[in-house]
């Protein structure tokens, strides 16, 4: 076997689970997961969430580690070694992670800075006006695009892509293991010590119950089990090639199944944990304010840049607290990016038999210039606003559907079942096949209803031309550049021309 069709590999199951839950809790955990149940039924929330990880969830993993375990190689390599039509659907993930990398460094790089903001309360007694006004300076998108830079912005940003690249060029074992190796631990005992200092606040109790009381009449509204499916779909990094890479580093004898299962269930647990530290914090707010929690309830940046600062301005100790929430956010970050870039540098390196040291900095160098181009303007919050709401929602939930189409309908669904079960402690079969199918029409659902509404009624009050540009315009880009790349020639022919097995 020569040097070229050597593939890394994780040292071990426990390095590839931890770097697989560093990539699965992230942002979304922290700052979407504790709103999104509080406003779609608080405790009624858990029935649906709950079948939500069961059907579509845990399948989904066990779906993209058989496809990237069987085949061995990033998204592209991998759906070209299945099929060779179906290329054009890895190099659509390895897209959508093109646009998620280059927002996601920014707010990374934000939480970064608030990091360091909680040590002297740099946002004062007015958190808000300081984001908008005086750490992004945000300008007016009805009056254009603007290239005026922001140095408070820029200069973490480009940082944190230092510091990511540097990470991932030490490769999958060094790099990448070792940084989860490390982060994930430190943050689980962060966020548990958040965790126990918000539930002794003043009001955390009050809190606590906005979240959890159960609304049962929620359960009928169909968009309430819409919203647990897009939570667990959105936080589980599937479906977008992120797992399929990471698994393609497993060794041949792997427990996929069982380690999909942890996975899966840690990232849920983190979600839990998350909602009691937010809301407890929130419940301290609402009571020193003699507000209701529904009042100071925000999800997303409302909640990390301008609830959080707030209560950090009040709490006792506020400056541990804040380093404690806003370092949490800075790690779950960090290591979701990473996994992110990866996917992209593990296909060029498949294409074009590059070295991973070289091949880092040729994808990341211009990602970081476009990153800074594009977010770290007066005009970077819309931008990250609607690139955001349109690759998760028009990017991710579609090159999902129609991938799983064509799985499903080329009947490949067995042969993934049988390379599963091979080597895993959780074998699965005809309920499994079931759930993939269902989740398929979910999927559909999801995507012309979101659809159907974002047409019709525009998205958040932006203008036509700046939502029809950045946000479908980018889409469609996507599919064509995405379909442009599969017809590129390979530079390692041994690569396409042999299923993989070699090089476990």
């Amino acid at each position: 076997m020569t040097q070229t069709t050597k593939r890394e590999t994780f040292s071990g199951q426990r390095a590839f689970i931890l770097a697989a839950i560093g990539s699965a809790i992230g942002l979304g955990n922290i700052w979407r997961f504790p709103y999104t149940a509080y406003e779609n039924g608080g405790g009624a929330f858990i029935i649906p969430y709950i079948v939500a990880i069961l059907t579509a969830g845990i399948p989904l993993l066990f779906l993209d580690y058989s496809i990237g375990h069987k085949f061995r190689g990033g998204a592209p390599l991998s759906f070209r070694r299945f099929n060779r039509h179906f290329e054009t659907f890895g190099w659509w993930q390895v897209m959508i992670n093109i646009v998620i990398g280059i927002y996601y460094a920014v707010i990374l790089g934000w939480a970064a800075s608030y990091t360091y903001f909680s040590i002297n309360g740099a946002w004062g007694d007015k958190p808000v006006d300081f984001f908008i006004s005086e750490f992004l300076k945000m300008g007016d998108i009805n009056q254009g695009i603007s290239l005026e830079f922001v140095g408070m912005v820029t200069g973490p940003l480009i940082f944190v892509w230092i510091i990511a690249l540097a990470l991932l060029a030490l490769g999958v074992q060094k790099g990448i293991a070792k940084t989860s190796n490390i982060l994930m631990p430190l943050l689980t005992i962060m966020f548990i010590i958040l965790v126990i200092y918000a539930l002794f606040l003043p009001g955390a109790t009050k809190g606590l119950n906005a979240l959890f009381t159960p609304d049962w009449s929620k359960l009928s509204n169909p968009s309430v089990w819409i919203a647990a499916y897009g939570q667990i779909f959105f936080s589980l990094s599937i479906c977008f090639g992120i797992m399929i890479t990471y698994s393609s580093y497993l060794k041949k004898d792997s427990d996929l199944t069982g380690s999909a299962l942890v996975v899966g269930f840690a990232n849920s647990s983190f979600e839990l944990l998350a909602g009691i530290g937010v809301f407890s914090a929130l419940g301290f707010i609402a009571t020193a304010a003699g507000q209701e929690v529904s009042e100071v309830a925000k999800g997303g940046i409302g909640l990390a840049f301008f609830a959080f600062p707030t209560i950090i301005n009040q709490a006792p100790f506020g400056e541990v607290l804040g380093l404690l929430f806003f370092g949490s956010l800075t790690f779950a970050a960090l290591t979701s990016f990473v996994s992110v870039v990866e996917v992209i540098i593990s296909a060029v390196q498949d294409k074009l038999k590059i070295r991973r040291s070289k091949v880092t900095f040729i994808v990341g160098i211009p990602m970081m210039i476009v990153s800074v181009l594009l977010f770290g303007t007066t005009t970077g919050l819309p931008m990250l606003d609607v690139l955001d709401k349109f690759v998760n929602s028009f990017g991710i939930v579609a090159v999902a559907f129609i991938s799983l189409v064509v799985i499903v309908s080329n009947e490949k669904l067995g042969m993934l079942g049988d390379h599963l079960n091979e080597t895993s402690s959780f074998k699965v079969g005809f309920i499994w096949r079931l759930c993939i199918v269902l989740t398929t029409g979910i999927l559909a659902f999801m995507l012309f209803s979101e659809g159907i509404k974002v047409f019709t009624e525009g998205y958040e009050g932006y203008p036509k031309w700046f939502v029809n540009t950045f946000g479908w315009g980018m889409v469609i880009l996507l599919v064509i550049v995405a379909f442009l790349l599969s017809r590129l020639k390979w530079k390692n022919k041994y690569l396409i021309h042999n299923n993989g097995e070699k090089n476990k």
